[in-house]
Parts: structure tokens; sequence; C-alpha cells
């Protein structure tokens, strides 16, 4: 696009495996079309308080397989601030880059448009996060990761629980989204997912617990999905004791391991192919837009779609899970 000649990169808000290869994809995409690039560290908070690196070729070797990111992320307080973005904008100007991609959630993409909208830069973002709650796309950098973790760590639960007679809970991430939960759910032949798409429809867990195990299941699962508003696999857990004191309820809480761990396949690829259509969006005079996939091919998502959370759970999914447990 006329008069880019410089491309700042950051990573912002929660990590997610994948984010190395996106940045990898956009710092040699953009260098094969004659950019320079510039790494900018620990997200927003790097451009407010100029933490700004030169990006060459071989700064993204290595680097595909890695956990993280190698630019850091921080949330910033300042840049929710009008004084703070001034900051961050003038650090830019005084760096000459004149175009940025944005690699994070709902969070970043939020203040990225807000940024836009005030400096009139260019701002391409990539959909980073394991929760695959952006709105405009099949999926995000990092989900399949998460997922794969999580799967693995409930078919080790899976012994000990079938060695004892209990329920367990286990709670993932994914507090305004239950992919995370429903898919990892049907993948490990779980019981039941509770999901904060649901919370209001029905008592998941009476449900649950009045319909669901039959009685020649001695132990049964449940992927819970972190929620503010009904406590999660700890609050969950507590009712069971009070209302159906016959189980006895465990609770594991999966947490930040679901965050680390090398990239899979599926995201390595999902990254690169993201991170070189970023590019390919600001060549294009794209701006103001996320990267998405819808059916295998790239689409460019506004970012007020992108941050919506409409993207709604597949009702089917949820019956199967219920078929299969049977």
């Amino acid at each position: 696009m006329a008069g880019i000649k410089c491309i700042g990169i950051l990573t912002s808000g929660g990590d997610a495996p994948g984010m190395n290869a996106a940045i990898r994809a956009v710092t040699r995409s953009a260098i094969y079309n004659g950019f320079a690039v510039k790494g900018i560290m620990c997200g927003y908070k790097g451009l407010v308080f100029n933490e700004i690196v030169s990006f060459k070729s071989q700064s993204v070797s290595n680097i595909i397989q890695l956990g993280g990111t190698i630019l850091k992320t921080a949330r910033s307080q300042e840049f929710t601030t009008t004084e703070g973005r001034k900051a961050a904008y003038d650090n830019m100007v005084a760096a000459g880059i004149d175009a940025l991609v944005v690699i994070g959630g709902d969070g970043s993409l939020t203040g990225a448009g807000i940024f836009a909208e005030e400096y009139n830069v260019p701002i391409v973002g990539l959909p980073g996060t394991i929760d695959n709650d952006l709105g405009g796309t099949d999926s995000t950098i990092g989900y399949d990761t998460a997922l794969n973790t999580i799967v693995e760590a409930v078919d080790k639960l899976r012994d000990t629980a079938s060695s004892h007679e209990r329920l367990f809970f286990v709670e993932v991430m994914g507090h305004t989204a239950g992919y995370l939960a429903m898919n990892s759910a049907i993948a490990t032949g779980s019981e039941a997912a509770i999901i904060p798409e649901m919370e209001t429809e029905v008592d998941q867990l009476a449900k649950l617990i009045n319909h669901g195990f039959r009685k020649s299941k001695n132990s049964a699962i449940v992927i819970v999905a972190e929620n503010p508003k009904t406590g999660g696999a700890t609050a969950l857990a507590e009712r069971v004791k009070k209302e159906f004191p016959q189980y006895d309820a465990r609770v594991t809480i999966l947490g930040h391991i679901q965050r680390g761990g090398s990239p899979t396949a599926v995201d390595r690829i999902l990254a690169s192919r993201m991170g070189e259509a970023a590019i390919e969006a600001l060549l294009d005079g794209q701006r103001n837009v996320m990267i998405g996939t819808m059916n295998g091919k790239i689409v460019y998502v506004p970012f007020a779609k992108a941050v919506k959370h409409d993207k709604g759970i597949d009702r089917k999914d949820l019956e199967l899970v219920k078929i299969l447990s049977i």
C-alpha cells in the first residue's frame, strides 16, 4: 500500500500457542515484500514506553515451534487513556512505523480499533486467543493446541476417575465462549459440557444429574467453562455436595497450562497463513480488519464484528455430547 515502508508487530493480552509462528510469518512476508519490520515488546505497553526493536529475517529463526511469544505480552492500563495512546503514537512515528499488525484477542483488537480511529493508523489484526471467541473466523490461533492440551489432561483424569467412583468437574478456560469446553467434552467422551451460552436457559447441573448418569456408570467427567456467573467447577462441586450428597464430587482446574506448550501443526499452519495474509491485506489497502478463515479461505473481518462475541455454539454439538454419553 502506498506510503507504508515499515510495519510494527505486537502481541497483546493473553498469550496463545502459535503467536510465534504468526510473528515469524508477518516478519518474513513483510521483508519479502520490501518492508522494514519493527518488533514492539510487551504489547501496547511497549508502544507507550518505547520498547521497539528492529527485526530482520533471522530475528524469527527457530521460533515456529515455541509456545508463548518472543515479543512478550502485557496488559496496558496506560494505553486505555488518551495520553497513553498519544505517547504510543508519538513513539510509533519516531520509530518510523507506518502500519501495525496486532496479534491478540478481543481486548487487543478493541484497542486497535480505537487507536486506528484516533490516529488514522492502518492496522491489521490476527486472532490470537485460545478461547476461539472472536467473530468472523472459524478458528483462532492457539485454540487447537489448547484443545489438545485439555484432551491429554482429561484422558489422564479418566484413568483415576474410573478407579474411584467419582464425579469429576474439570474447569477449562473460556468465560464468554464454550468452544473449548464443548469440543473437549466431545473429544474426551465426557458426560457433559457446562458452558456460558446455556447459563440462562436451563439449570445445567440439575438436568445433568437428574437425567444424566445411568446406573451402570460409576464415574463421570463433566467439562465446565470458567464462568463468573456459575462460579465455575468449584461452585458446581459445592452444589453437588449439598443437593446430591450421594456423589463424591472432585474438581480439577486446568488453568494456565492450557495456554502453554508447543503449537500443534494445525496452529502453526493457521498462524503462518494468517501472518502472510496480514501483509497481503496491507498491500491491498485494507485497514482495521482482522484476518479470519471461513471454510478454509482467508477473510477480512472488521474489528467491530470480530469483537462482538456473537459467534454462537452449534446446538447439534451439545446434543452430540448428550447422545454419546448414554
